[in-house]
């Protein structure tokens, strides 16, 4: 028996409503603000997705150098090349992406989050 559920993924951010944002256009949904410090985004299909204001947020190193990673999220698409082109047009930035036989690409949204594009 479980002892808990998921209720939501909270990603930290100097800009809670910018990255909300950056993610309505990737997945869908709108950003919902409770203040100035905490953005639900509202209205799509999926694991809920919550943004919380970290100002001194230091961005994850991808890979990291000593194995350490935090986690990243993985996104389905149907067209990697379409969706690639999508989110570098929103200001999210290739961190391995070299190569294009594979199922996954992964790229760093604009808070330096690692996220994967994957056709799978």
């Amino acid at each position: 028996m479980a002892l808990a559920k998921l209720g939501v993924v909270v990603l930290d951010c100097p800009d809670p409503l910018a990255l909300a944002e950056f993610y309505a256009a990737v997945i869908g949904g709108t950003p919902a603000p409770a203040d100035e410090t905490w953005v639900d985004l509202k209205g799509y299909e999926g694991t809920p997705l919550a943004f919380q204001k970290a100002p001194g947020l230091v961005p994850p190193k991808w890979p990291a150098p000593d194995g350490s990673q935090q986690f990243h999220l993985d996104l389905t698409v149907e067209d990697m090349d379409a969706a690639e082109k999508e989110v570098l047009a929103l200001g999210a930035t290739v961190l391995d992406a070299a190569d294009r036989d594979r199922s996954w690409r992964v790229y760093a949204d604009p808070a330096g989050h690692p996220f994967c594009l994957c056709a799978c």
